[in-house]
C-alpha cells in the first residue's frame, strides 16, 4: 500500500521544476520494495491524449516496457523487461529514469557515430539489452547502422517511444539533464588496471546476492524477480551496461535497492567489474561499433584487431 504522505507529493498537481522538480516528476531514491508499483504517471490512471489510436498505443508501450518478453516473446531473447533497469516505469530518481527523454532527442550516440531519434535508442535496446539479436539466424545487418528487426518503425518500438513521449510531456530538456546527466558525469573513475573481479566478488556477495543470488539470476521476493545479471538470459555484450562504467553508474545511484546510493565509487566500480566478467550472450554486431568514435577503454568485451 503506497503511503499517503509519497502519494500526495508523487501526485501534485502543476508541478514545476520551481516547485517540486525531482520530487514531482520521479519516484523517490527512497522507495521501497513494497512501493514497487508506485508511479507519477500511469496510462492505466491517467489521462491520455483524445485520440484513442494514441491514447491505446501509449497503453501498449507500458505494458511492453513492465513486461517485454510477454507482451514482444518476437522481439526479446533475454529475460529482461525495459522495466529491469529503468525501475519504477522508468520514473525512479536515480534508476536510469526515463521521464522527460523525448526532451533530449535526437542525440548524438557514439557507439553508433551518428545522430538517433528516440525509436533508434529503443532499437539499441531491443538489439542488446534484450538480446533480440540472437532470435535471427542470420545475425548481419542486426545492428542500428544496419537493417535490424525490431526497426524503428515496428510497432512494439513505436509503441514504446509513444509511451515515452507522453511521459515526457510538459517535461524540459534542462529539467531531463538535472536527473540525467550527473548518473553519468558523477562517478568518480577508477584506472582500469586497479579493477578486480575477484574483489567485486566479495563486494558481490556482502552486497548484492541477497537480491541478485549467487549464481546472478535473481532470488524471488515476493511479486519481485531481479533479471539474470549473466548468463544466457541476461543482456549481451555489446549493451550499455557490459561496459565497466556505465554499470557501475547505475550501481552507484540505484543500488543496492533497500540503500541506494550506499556504495562508494570504488565498490560501485569493482562489482560491476565482477559482473561484467561473467559469461553473457554475444552481440555478434559489434564490429560494427565504435567506428567512429574512439573505443572505450572499459568496454571489455571488444578486441579491436586491424583495420
Amino acid at each position: 500500500m503506497i503511503p499517503a504522505l509519497a502519494l500526495a507529493l508523487l501526485l501534485g498537481a502543476g508541478a514545476t521544476a520551481a516547485d517540486g522538480g525531482v520530487a514531482q516528476r520521479l519516484v523517490p531514491a527512497s522507495a521501497s520494495l513494497v512501493e514497487m508499483a508506485l508511479r507519477v504517471k500511469d496510462p492505466t490512471r491517467d489521462p491520455l491524449p483524445g485520440d484513442p489510436v494514441l491514447a491505446e498505443q501509449i497503453r501498449r508501450g507500458y505494458a511492453l516496457f513492465q513486461n517485454t518478453p510477454r507482451e514482444a516473446p518476437g522481439s526479446v531473447a533475454s529475460a529482461l523487461s525495459c522495466g529491469s533497469c529503468h525501475l519504477h516505469a522508468g520514473q525512479k530518481e536515480g534508476a536510469l529514469p526515463l521521464v522527460g527523454i523525448a526532451a533530449v532527442f535526437p542525440e548524438y550516440n557514439r557507439r553508433s557515430g551518428r545522430v538517433f531519434t528516440l525509436e533508434d535508442r529503443v532499437v539499441g535496446c531491443f538489439l542488446r539489452s534484450l538480446n533480440s539479436a540472437a532470435l535471427r539466424k542470420d545475425p548481419r545487418g542486426e545492428h542500428e547502422n544496419a537493417t535490424p528487426h525490431p526497426g524503428p518503425d515496428s510497432p512494439e518500438v513505436q509503441a514504446i517511444a509513444a509511451y515515452l513521449r507522453w511521459l515526457s510531456e510538459g517535461v524540459t530538456a534542462e529539467e531531463t539533464r538535472a536527473w540525467r546527466d550527473p548518473q553519468r558525469s558523477r562517478l568518480k573513475r577508477i584506472p582500469v588496471s586497479r579493477l578486480d573481479p575477484a574483489r567485486g566478488a566479495r563486494l558481490y556477495r556482502e552486497k548484492c546476492d541477497q537480491c541478485h543470488g549467487a549464481n546472478g539470476q535473481g532470488v524471488a521476493i515476493g511479486d519481485v524477480h531481479p533479471a539474470p545479471l549473466w548468463g544466457p538470459r541476461s543482456w549481451n555484450d555489446g549493451a550499455g551496461a557490459a561496459r565497466v562504467r556505465t554499470l557501475a553508474s547505475f550501481l552507484r545511484e540505484a543500488m543496492p535497492y533497500s540503500d541506494p546510493g550506499s556504495l562508494t565509487d570504488e565498490e560501485a566500480q569493482q562489482i560491476a567489474a565482477y559482473i561484467d566478467s561473467k559469461p553473457r550472450p554475444v552481440f555478434p554486431e559489434k564490429g560494427r561499433d565504435y567506428q567512429v568514435e574512439p573505443l572505450p577503454e572499459d568496454a571489455v568485451y571488444y578486441r579491436r584487431g586491424p583495420r
